[in-house]
C-alpha cells in the first residue's frame, strides 16, 4: 500500500485540530445577560464588552434574557453549541441556587457549563422605602415582629442574591416579611422607589445615587465588611452576628467548549477587568473585579453552592 495513503487521515485529524485555535474568532461573540437590561449583571457586562471586542477583533455583541432568577438565560447558553460563539455572564443565583430551589433545572452548572473567570464581587445593600419607620437593622426587625407579615420585600427573581439577602434576614432575625419576586433589578427597584414594596436588598451598582439622593433609605450593607463606598452604613452582621450574603458574576462557556478558546477567552476577560477605567467605574459603584482563574472559578461555584443549599433547605425556600 501506498505510505502516503497510510498518512492522509492522520493529517485530515492535524488540519481539523486546529479549528478552533487558528483564528478565533472569526464572528461576533453574545454574551447572555440572564436578566432584563439596566440591572447590575448588564452594567458590568457591558463595561467589558467593548474592551473585549477591541482585543478580540470581533463585536461581543450583549443579550438580555431574563426570567427565574437568571436560570432561563443560562439554561440557554448551556444547550448552546460548544464554540466560544455564545457565553453567559451567569450570577449566583443560575449557577449556585437554582438547582437547590428547582430539582427539575434543565441544566447542571459544572456540567454544562465551561467556567471562564468570576468577574466581580458586589455588595447588596437592605434599603427601604422613605415611608417605613426604621432607622436601622434593629428597628426593621423590632417593626417586623410588631406587624406581623404587613411588610414585604422585592428581590431580582427567585434563588437571586437578593432572595438570598432577604431570606437570610428573617431566618438570622426570626421575622416574617413577604417575599415579591421581579424579573430583575431594574424592575424590582422602581417598585421600591414607587413604594409598591417596603424594602429590598439592592445591589449597589444601581442602588447608591438613590440612598445619596433620598429617595431610598439605605440602613446596612450585606457583606461581612463594611463598604468602601457606602461607609457610613453598618453590616447587617454588626446587628445579626455572622450574617453575610454577598453577590457575584462570572462568564462561562458551554462545556466541552475547546480549551484553547477558554484560554483565549479568559486572557481577554481578565484584560478588560483590569483595565484602569473599567476598575474605577466598577468601584465606583460597590463592584470589586474578581479576575479568577477558570479553576478557580470552578472551585468557587462548587463551594458557593453548598453554602447556599443548606440556606434553602433550612429556609424551606420556594421557586414561587
Amino acid at each position: 500500500m501506498n505510505r502516503n495513503l497510510l498518512l492522509l487521515p492522520l493529517l485530515g485529524a492535524v488540519l481539523a485540530l486546529p479549528a478552533a485555535s487558528q483564528t478565533y474568532p472569526v464572528k461576533p461573540v453574545r454574551v447572555i445577560v440572564p436578566f432584563p437590561p439596566g440591572g447590575p449583571t448588564d452594567i458590568v457586562t457591558r463595561l467589558m464588552a467593548p474592551k473585549m471586542s477591541e482585543a478580540l477583533g470581533q463585536q461581543v455583541v450583549v443579550e438580555n434574557r431574563g426570567g427565574a432568577g437568571g436560570a432561563i438565560g443560562t439554561e440557554q447558553v448551556a444547550k448552546s453549541a460548544p464554540d466560544g460563539y455564545t457565553l453567559v455572564m451567569g450570577t449566583i443565583g443560575g449557577l449556585a441556587v437554582a438547582k437547590s430551589l428547582n430539582p427539575k433545572l434543565g441544566y447542571d452548572t459544572l456540567r454544562d457549563l465551561a467556567p471562564i473567570t468570576q468577574s466581580v464581587t458586589v455588595t447588596s445593600v437592605l434599603v427601604t422605602h422613605p415611608s417605613v419607620p426604621a432607622r436601622n437593622v434593629r428597628e426593621l426587625l423590632a417593626l417586623a415582629q410588631k406587624s406581623g407579615n404587613r411588610l414585604n420585600y422585592a428581590s431580582s427573581g427567585n434563588g437571586t442574591i437578593t432572595h438570598l439577602a432577604g431570606e437570610l434576614l428573617k431566618l438570622m432575625g426570626k421575622v416574617d416579611i413577604a417575599h415579591v419576586a421581579y424579573k430583575g433589578g431594574a424592575p424590582a427597584l422602581v417598585a421600591l422607589v414607587s413604594g409598591e414594596v417596603d424594602m429590598s436588598y439592592e445591589n449597589s451598582l444601581i442602588i447608591t445615587p438613590h440612598i445619596k439622593s433620598g429617595k431610598v433609605k439605605g440602613l446596612a450593607v450585606t457583606s461581612a465588611k463594611r463598604s468602601a463606598l457606602l461607609p457610613e452604613l453598618p453590616t447587617i452582621g454588626e446587628t445579626l452576628k455572622g450574617y453575610s450574603a454577598s453577590g457575584w458574576y462570572g462568564l462561562l462557556a458551554p462545556a466541552a467548549t475547546p480549551k484553547p478558546v477558554i484560554t483565549r477567552l479568559h486572557a481577554e476577560a481578565v484584560k478588560a477587568l483590569r483595565a484602569p477605567d473599567v476598575v474605577e467605574k466598577l468601584s465606583g459603584q460597590g463592584a470589586e473585579p474578581a479576575a479568577t482563574s477558570p479553576e478557580e472559578f470552578t472551585a468557587f461555584i462548587r463551594s458557593e453552592t453548598e453554602k447556599w443549599a443548606n440556606l434553602v433547605k433550612t429556609a424551606n425556600m420556594r421557586t414561587n
